[in-house]
């Protein structure tokens, strides 16, 4: 059997770790109480080209905003204002 290889301690060539940037509310830091479904520029931000809602990681708004943009976004597809799905 072949003995596994022992690992090196040292890090030549590897990268530095990356400093994370903390995304902020795009709703909270333009002042923006509501939500508006009618509002289709800007709920496409948080559209993926799939037209799949994005997730918070992503989008990087705070719980309550990404509430009020999937119910804002779910609204709007009922008002045919944004496509369930991407035109081909």
């Amino acid at each position: 059997m072949a003995s596994p290889k022992p690992k090196s301690k040292d890090n030549k060539g590897a990268k530095p770790p990356e400093k994370k940037v903390e995304k902020m509310c795009y709703f909270c830091v333009q002042n923006l109480n509501d939500v508006s479904p009618r509002d289709t520029m800007t709920l496409r931000r948080f559209v993926s080209s799939f037209m799949k809602i994005a997730p918070r990681r992503r989008t990087g708004l705070c719980a309550a905003h990404q509430r009020k943009v999937s119910r804002a976004i779910k609204v709007s597809r009922e008002l045919s204002l944004l496509p369930y799905t991407p035109q081909q």
